[in-house]
């Protein structure tokens, strides 16, 4: 009951600030383009990795995250070092790619909108490791692609609510995408909370929030290749509860209160038990 009350409170103070957000362009979910057009796209991420262009782009949008909205990390050592993994972040603002990557010496890779495929941004989309989907339609050529990079042992990240938060609030709901990901590969998935960024539209008014970005315990489902849309919507509903239950932990506590509950856990833990101090 107290986590649902959190929950309910995040809801309750997301719903109050909503009202103060710059509003966001109509989405457009109809790529005109024939599917054949993006084949390209995707025989580059299945065959290369990520090449300068991540590493330039990590740089530059790192140091403006640092900068303008203080970002810091709180428990990226549970992203795995190596091997497959997914990433399942909430998703608020466009800067959200960005934020899950700046503490991770990893190279991530992103499923993105195909509208975003364009001259002269898909040369760094491209080269950074970028892959595109069709929204709005069964796109299969998506999943084969995250599913060959995650063969490979890459990271790929995919937002359990499909497009960007147009309210600041967390989707009631996931997408089955992830959870058939998920199910398809049985590869490990890390809920990432991504507190703040909601208001990073905001910079037009020279808003620039804090944004904190928290890793959770990595979830692993056992490998199910066939699994129905059923069993992948509830993996798909349990990965959002668990960003949901770091957000709220951080909308409750805050950056520091949360570091130092963590902090209090792990001396917790290391601790000898009184037993093993009388033995």
């Amino acid at each position: 009951m107290a986590a649902a009350g959190n929950l309910r409170g995040v809801g309750e103070a997301e719903r109050s600030s909503a009202g103060e957000l710059v509003s966001m362009r109509e989405q457009v979910y109809a790529d005109p383009r024939p599917p054949e057009h993006f084949d390209r796209f995707h025989v580059r991420s299945r065959t290369r990795d990520p090449d300068w262009a991540y590493e330039l782009t990590r740089l530059v949008t790192s140091l403006y995250a640092y900068t303008f909205f203080r970002t810091r990390s709180i428990s990226s050592e549970k992203v795995p070092g190596n091997g497959a993994v997914i990433l399942a972040p909430n998703h608020f603002s466009f800067m959200d790619h960005f934020l899950i990557g700046a503490y991770i010496r990893r190279k991530i890779r992103f499923m993105a909108k195909s509208q975003l495929f364009k001259p002269p941004a898909q040369f760094i989309y491209t080269h950074g490791g970028v892959f595109p989907v069709r929204r709005g339609a069964r796109d299969e050529e998506a999943f084969i692609t995250a599913e060959s990079i995650l063969a490979r042992g890459g990271v790929v990240a995919m937002y359990c609510e499909g497009g960007r938060s147009r309210t600041g609030q967390l989707a009631a709901q996931a997408k089955r995408g992830i959870g058939r990901l998920a199910l398809a590969t049985g590869v490990p998935v890390v809920p990432v909370a991504i507190h703040g960024s909601s208001r990073i539209r905001n910079w037009k008014r020279l808003q620039f929030p804090k944004v904190t970005v928290q890793y959770g315990d990595a979830i692993r489902f056992e490998r199910l290749p066939e699994a129905g849309q059923a069993e992948q919507q509830a993996v798909a509903d349990e990965i959002l509860e668990g960003i949901k239950g770091l957000y709220a932990g951080l909308e409750r506590y805050g950056r520091r209160g949360m570091l130092g509950r963590i902090r209090a856990q792990r001396r917790a833990e290391q601790r000898p038990t009184k037993s093993a101090v009388t033995s």
